[in-house]
Order: structure tokens, then sequence, then C-alpha cells
């Protein structure tokens, strides 16, 4: 791609971001620029070949993709500390950050650039993310092919209307860590019938992938497929119904509409942007 990335934020996201998009081949270390408050959290980075700094204000002076990876509380920080910066017409702008809407950040940054909202995953690490982009009616069309392009390199990408995002949240990026508690518990279920726990956990992974790519591939909706596994009297519905029994779906829904719920109050903004 011809694009110079610049990531905001050298947490864990915005290090999975940089080294996925190296690892897809997509963008070129040298071509990618992390930032973090503190240089000794990029030290790993740095030595992997890509570019680090806390200075933000350089970070996106030769970036034509910004990508904002920071926590709610730290946003108006760095948008102020941005303020200015972005003038570049082939500069773009695309913020991971929960809750913040493009309404206040197109505001905050005062310039004319396009924003974006994102919702990735972790597993942009491994070119694996379920990502959720959001735009205004004002970005062209040729903007948002850019972004689309650049998530691509990450996994799915789709775009979705803005009110859905902070949903999105709770079911893509949340969803990971659901989905690997269930592996876990499927692994310790495993223990539990006779297979060592480094076994138990590599058998439940592979085996949860399979049931995801099988969705993915064949665009059947999960209880078709989970009927196709069943049989009369058979092991597999007698376990199926006792994980009902106690209650493995509604928890599961619980958590996830728990999760958008908190999600909606992570952005602290200020009285001036309402």
């Amino acid at each position: 791609m011809n694009e110079t990335v610049a990531i905001i934020g050298g947490g864990n996201l915005g290090c999975a971001l940089a080294r996925g998009l190296s690892t897809s081949g997509g963008v070129d270390r040298a071509s990618i620029t992390v930032t973090r408050r503190s240089e000794s959290g990029l030290e790993g980075l740095r030595d992997e070949g890509f570019k680090t700094t806390t200075d933000n204000r350089s970070a996106v002076s030769g970036a034509s993709m910004i990508v904002v990876a920071v926590r709610p509380k730290q946003l108006n920080a760095v948008l102020d500390e941005l303020d200015g910066k972005l003038t570049n017409d082939r500069q773009l702008l695309v913020s991971t950050v929960s809750d913040a809407s493009l309404a206040h950040i197109e505001r905050r940054i005062g310039t004319g650039i396009p924003v974006l909202r994102a919702m990735p995953n972790i597993g942009v690490a491994v070119g694996a993310s379920m990502t959720c982009l959001a735009a205004s009616s004002t970005v062209s069309r040729d903007v948002k092919g850019r972004a689309e392009a650049l998530f691509a390199l990450l996994g799915q990408v789709e775009f979705i209307e803005e009110a859905q995002m902070t949903p999105a949240t709770a079911l893509c990026a949340c969803g990971v860590a659901f989905f690997l508690r269930a592996i876990r518990a499927a692994s310790q279920g495993g223990v539990q019938v006779g297979f060592h726990a480094d076994e138990a956990i590599r058998l439940a992974a592979q085996t949860a992938k399979g049931a995801a790519e099988l969705v993915l591939a064949s665009g059947q909706h999960p209880e078709e497929l989970i009927d196709s596994v069943t049989t009369p009297l058979g092991v597999t519905i007698a376990g199926l119904n006792e994980m009902e029994h106690q209650g493995f779906g509604s928890a599961l829904i619980r958590g996830i509409v728990l999760s958008a719920e908190r999600a909606g109050g992570l952005y602290p903004s200020r009285p001036s942007d309402e």
C-alpha cells in the first residue's frame, strides 16, 4: 500500500496493529511510526524495525493515515496536541477509541481532514480481526476505500452505522475475550476427560477455529451446522442440552449486553463538546 501510517498509542492494540500491518506485507515497517508516552514501552517495536517516538506531532507530520489507538480518557489530550498539525490534504484520521463520536473528534482537531471510526480487535496481530468501520456522509468513497484497504490487511472489514459502533465494541473487541474464555473452559473439560493441559488447549482452539470457519465459509446459521453433527440419543445433543441447562447461551448474551452498556460511557467528553 502507498500509505505511511502513524499509530498514536503503542499499547496492546497499537502494537498489534503495527505488527499485523507489517506481517501482512501491505505496509513496510519503515513506513509505520508508533508513539507512546514512554519510549521504553516501544523498545520491542524499535528493535523490530518500526519507527517509534514519544512526539505525536512529529509522528503525524509525515503520515498519510493516522490511527488513534489510545484509551478514551486520553483522547482529548491527544486531539488537543494534534490541533493544527493535520494539514496534508491526503491525510485521514481513524479513531479506535470507544464511545468517541465522529462529530466530537472532527470538532476537536479543527481541520477539514476526513475522520473515520474503527473497531478492530486484537486479532489484527494475526490477520484475523473483525473490524467495523463508520464514517460520516461527507467522507468520500475514495477515503472509505483507503481505510477499508488498510484494515482488510488485518482481517475482515465491514462498514456499519456509527450508532452501532458501541455495540461493535462488545461483540467484536470484547468478544475475543469471550470466545477465549469458551476455549479455556472447553480445554478444562478436556483435561477432566483425560488430556494433558497443552493438548487440551490446542485441540479446543483448533476445534473453535474450525467451527468459525464453517460458519463463514458456508453462510449457514450455526444451528443448521449444529443439527448436522447431532444425532438422536447422541453424545453431542446430551452435552448441548446440559450446557443450555446450566445457562451457557444466556450467560454469553448477558455478557455482551452488559459490555455494550459499559462501553457507552467510556469517553469523558467536555461540556464544550456537547
